[in-house]
């Protein structure tokens, strides 16, 4: 594992892309700050963005694969924290120094795969921690800032509820489990004699062998080795036959390629390090030959030893046969052994039968006593912050030219009284109501702003929450929806105010955006239609205005554009320096 610095956060480095929609190949690296896309429309700028929500576990479809080609492959470089790099780890991936590799395969016919750091794995596991790597911005983000529960996920995010929302959900799901074996009792109260007796014969049965898990797997690895031992020896013995022979054999003839190598050393450097490397080749070789000698040597038929494990097996098979449940006959092995542990107690209950009972309600009555105070405590902790999430939204989306707009987070919270009002995520209701002018009641989100108002409400939320909990990249598609003028440069403004927080990368059809930028990438087509790798440019100052002439009036070449781009970029720079 190679050494690098450890990063504060995640951050995307580099994307490459093969043959995806009118891609034909681009690598893209990417850099801190703020980054922006532009391109004329259709020059697959967007494509991008698409390029990179596959890697991170998006849905694939073949439609995706560029015409002609016989697959898509898509591979994106971050730089990743060393909480992420474990999960890599217990996943099977492999991190280079702080590096993660994420690649997704989609054939023309549909197939698709995922690969975590070189091991293959499943589009649920990468999106499982993809939100740790990116949050991405896009209309359908925007859309999603419509649901309850996206609004309290963010107020959580502000107010760092986390502590407090899992301590929460560990006694709701302590409570609803006990709520549940209590009325499951109940109901088995009445043949509770038919009940025992059903699980002390299962006990019993099981009791005489008393698999443990993954034995079964194991039995089934024995059995195969001692019913092939006559096949396997004689394999390794003619193999090793192979290798060791005197005056055929492959390790008698690297061992005097090595012995001749080895005349010459000490003449060049260069090939110094090439003898020794092919020299430890040969000693790794060499072990890998007594590993194998050593299992010959171990390696003895056993009848007795086969006998028995035959009939070990008949009887896990007929446990399972008998008393497992499902299709599935590994989880069906694994449950008998958990219900196994889990019988006694079960016997314990319905011998207890009313006093069992009246005894789990009370502990029952212990763990809701729990619940509401943890509830409470969680309850404290965003209506803390609720408050200052409102003022400080409101604070941005009126630098965002939304003047006399208010956005008010407003939570409802039930009595608690009873288990009914209580959810997994707590006892709150958190609700973003939006007033677009003075004078206007708020009202739900979804209800009054249009698309622009939404999309910079989300960056208003993005940057406040920012301070509090950032993100290691933020990506924002389609953020300038529906604005423009002045509008479109506070817009640029606060994007480059988030840059200095966490890394942001913005697809943009503005040049008032597109000139606050650290970075700035231009995503243009060839001739044929297509994009490749000399297709997507980084921009000098030169080029860069003008790409915002063009942006400003369709004309790259207008000397008028030009100067009003010239302007842009100088207002910019001012601003930069006086920050």
């Amino acid at each position: 594992m190679s050494e690098s610095k450890t990063p504060a956060v995640n951050q995307l480095e580099e994307i490459s892309i093969r043959s995806l929609g009118v891609i034909e190949s681009a690598q893209i690296e990417f850099g801190s700050g703020l980054t922006v896309l532009t391109g004329e429309t259709g020059a697959g700028k967007t494509m991008v963005l698409t390029a990179l929500g596959l890697v991170l576990g998006g849905k694939g479809d073949s439609d995706l694969v560029r015409t002609g080609s016989e697959r898509t492959v898509v591979s994106s470089r971050f730089s990743v924290t060393p909480q992420i790099s474990e999960n890599i780890l217990d996943l099977g991936g492999d991190i280079e120094g702080s590096e993660l590799l994420l690649t997704r395969t989609i054939g023309a016919e549909g197939k698709s795969r995922i690969a975590i750091g070189g091991a293959l794995s499943t589009t649920s596991k990468v999106a499982g921690f993809a939100d740790e790597l990116i949050e991405i911005h896009g209309q359908s983000t925007n859309l999603r800032l419509a649901k309850p529960a996206v609004q309290r996920e963010l107020l959580d995010a502000f107010v760092g509820a986390e502590s407090e929302l899992v301590s929460y959900q560990q006694s709701f799901d302590e409570y609803r489990s006990l709520a549940e074996r209590i009325a499951l009792l109940k109901k088995e109260s009445a043949q509770k004699d038919a009940q025992i007796a059903e699980l002390k014969a299962f006990i019993d049965e099981f009791s005489k062998i008393l698999p443990k898990s993954g034995e079964d797997r194991e039995i089934e690895d024995e059995i195969n080795r001692l019913g092939s031992v006559e096949e396997l020896h004689n394999v390794i013995t003619t193999a090793l036959n192979q290798i060791e022979d005197e005056e055929r054999g492959i390790i008698s003839s690297l061992n005097l390629a090595r012995r001749t190598l080895e005349s010459i050393k000490g003449k060049d450097s260069a090939l110094d390090r090439a003898i020794d490397k092919y020299s430890t080749v040969l000693f790794d070789l060499t072990d890998s030959t007594g590993d194998l000698l050593s299992y010959l040597g171990r390696l003895e038929a056993n009848p007795a030893r086969f006998n028995a494990l035959q009939q070990r097996k008949a009887g896990i098979n007929s446990l399972i046969k008998k008393y497992g449940v499902g299709s599935d006959r590994q989880a069906a092995f694994e449950e008998l052994i958990t219900r196994f542990e889990s019988s006694q107690e079960r016997i314990a209950d319905l011998l207890g039968g009313d006093e069992r009972i009246t005894e789990l309600e009370r502990e029952l009555g212990t763990i809701f006593t729990n619940l509401k105070k943890v509830a409470k405590a969680l309850t404290a902790k965003r209506s803390s912050g609720a408050e200052k999430l409102s003022k400080l939204t409101t604070a941005e989306m009126q630098k965002l030219s939304m003047p006399n707009s208010q956005l008010i987070c407003e939570i409802n919270t039930a009595s608690g009284e009873k288990f009914s009002e209580y959810s997994s995520t707590g006892l709150d209701e958190v609700a973003l109501l939006f007033a677009g002018h003075s004078g206007a009641n708020p009202l739900p989100l979804s209800k009054v702003a249009s698309g622009g108002e939404t999309s910079r409400v989300m960056l208003a939320l993005s940057v406040v929450i920012a301070e509090s909990s950032p993100m290691g990249t933020y990506i924002f598609d389609e953020v300038d929806a529906g604005v423009g003028g002045a509008a479109a440069v506070e817009v640029g403004r606060r994007l480059k105010a988030l840059s200095k927080i966490a890394q942001v990368i913005v697809v943009t059809h503005l040049a008032q955006v597109a000139v606050w930028a650290d970075h700035h990438l231009l995503v243009q087509k060839d001739q044929s239609g297509s994009v490749s790798s000399s297709d997507v440019l980084l921009l000098d100052d030169s080029a860069r205005k003008v790409e915002i002439a063009r942006m400003l009036s369709g004309q790259a070449q207008s000397e008028t554009a030009q100067e009003h781009a010239a302007e842009l970029l100088e207002l910019v720079r001012k601003s930069a320096l006086a920050s």
